[in-house]
Formats: C-alpha cells, structure tokens, sequence
C-alpha cells in the first residue's frame, strides 16, 4: 500500500499503460472494432516486421532482455518500418478471424511504438515523451487511423485488445520499449501460431527477474501485476496461480506457499541497443 498520494496517482497513470484514454468521450469507439470475421482465411503479411525484428532486436546475455537498435534502423533508413505499418493502417481488421485479429493488433501496437521512440530518438525513455505535461508518457496521444477512426496507443491497448479478448497474456505481448517491459518478441506474432507464442511470452517474462523473483522470503513482481491485478485474478491468490502457470515447479511451490505481500519494481529506462563501438540508443 502507498503512503503518498503522487506516487499512488503515477502508479495508476503509468505504463503503455494508462487506464485511461483520450477517445474516453467517444463512448462508441470500444465498440467499432469489438467484431470479426469468424470466416475469414486472411492471412496478414508479417514478414516486412519479422525482418525488421531479425535485423535490429538483439537479445542481451548480460541481462537477459531484447533490446532494440533504434540507430541502426535509423542509419540504415526506416522506410521498411513506415510502409508496414502504413499496410496494416490500410486493413480493414474486422475482416479478419479473431486469431488474425488479435495477432495483428499486437504487431500494430509494437511497431508503432518502435516508430514514436525514431520519431523521437535519442532519448532515455519513453516517459519523456508526450506533448500534455499532465499526462504520464505519449500513450494518449493519437498514432495512428484505422478504418479512419484515430487511435492511441492506450485506444488500442485498453480499449480494443484487453476488453475484446480478454486474455492476459496479451500483457507480455505488447511492449512500451522500456527495460522493465516484456521484452519484444523475436517474431512476429501471426494468427497461425499465436497462443504458443503468447504462452512463450509469458514464460520468458515470468521466469526473468524483472517479471518475478523469490528471494530470502520476499517476492519481487513487474508493476504489470499491480497496475492490472484484476486480468490476473480477483486476489492475491488468484493472481499468483495465474502467474505460476507459466513458471518452473520450483516457483509454482514457491508462490503457493508465498503469504506475504509483494514488492513491485518497474524499470522505465529505454529497451536500447548499445553496440561495442560506442554507438548506443540511449
């Protein structure tokens, strides 16, 4: 529990992350994009991301977390990201399956943040952007039209993607380019082989420090746990057999017998590569 007003207020603004979003007055737009075509065979071309994610996410041994080289696709030129994301701005998502559709939102959500951190680059994190000097990061701010509707990020997070599938995994899905953040997946997330690939995502995460640690009777957990309790589960306890589905037996027994209560930890700093030469994203 806070003792502070501030830090409880940043708590609940954070994060790609806010609650809150700035088509709140549209009372219709959690609506315009709740359907599907249960029929549909479209398969989305990914392929211009997965090369991206080939070329420039670099996973770190050190310490453990993908992290992206904004200036390399910069001085190699980021036409490949603007035209992908400029075709998935061009369809219509609600032709597509609910798998297709899931897969593409996430996708959308990830390479448009890869595109605010080159609009804005360089910089140390993604909380120092965003022109509302009230509002915790860029979130609320529109990034993209889709069926000529603008969306933010927190519109396609908060007010399509969890409401609509409500499947928590999504939460290690789609990253907000910060260390503290699930990492960026390898490849692309396609509707053929998306519940293996959520189900990885959140095993990577939870068996990361950064997402959960057990150490001298006290439980370390990603802020993700705190700021979005209730898709993990109505309590304490509920949470942690959630989260324990995607950990070691070890961890299962751990958190079982864990009657405590957890310390939650977020790092805001920039998932970005720093290469040997001296060229860095931060």
């Amino acid at each position: 529990m806070r003792k502070f007003i501030i830090p409880l207020l940043l708590s609940i603004l954070v994060a790609g992350c806010s609650l809150f979003s700035n088509s709140d007055v549209d009372a219709e737009l959690d609506q315009r994009f709740a359907s599907h075509n249960g029929s549909s065979p479209v398969e989305v071309d990914h392929s211009e991301w997965q090369l991206i994610l080939d070329d420039y996410l670099i996973g770190d041994t050190e310490s453990g977390v993908n992290l992206f080289d904004y200036e390399g696709l910069l001085d190699d030129g980021r036409d490949p990201l603007d035209d992908y994301v400029s075709m998935l701005e061009a369809i219509d998502p609600l032709t597509l399956n609910e798998q297709e559709q899931k897969a593409y939102w996430i996708n959308l959500y990830n390479s448009l943040t890869v595109q605010l951190i080159l609009d804005n680059y360089p910089l140390v994190s993604i909380t120092k952007l965003g022109s509302n000097p009230l509002e915790f990061g860029p979130w609320n701010e529109n990034s993209t039209a889709i069926n000529g509707f603008e969306l933010s990020l927190n519109d396609i997070e908060h007010r399509i993607i969890r409401p609509k599938y409500n499947d928590y995994r999504i939460h290690f899905a789609v990253n907000c380019a910060s260390i503290g953040c699930p990492s960026l997946a390898t490849d692309a997330y396609l509707g053929s082989t998306l519940d293996a690939q959520l189900d990885a995502a959140a095993s990577d995460f939870l068996n990361h420090p950064r997402g959960l640690k057990l150490q001298d009777n006290k439980l370390l957990l990603s802020k993700l746990f705190e700021w979005y309790a209730t898709d993990f589960g109505d309590n304490q306890s509920s949470i942690l057999a959630t989260l324990s589905k995607h950990t070691t037996p070890e961890t299962q027994s751990a958190l079982t017998a864990f009657s405590g209560s957890p310390v939650y930890e977020y790092d805001w700093g920039l998932n970005g590569y720093c290469s040997e030469d001296g060229g860095c994203s931060e």
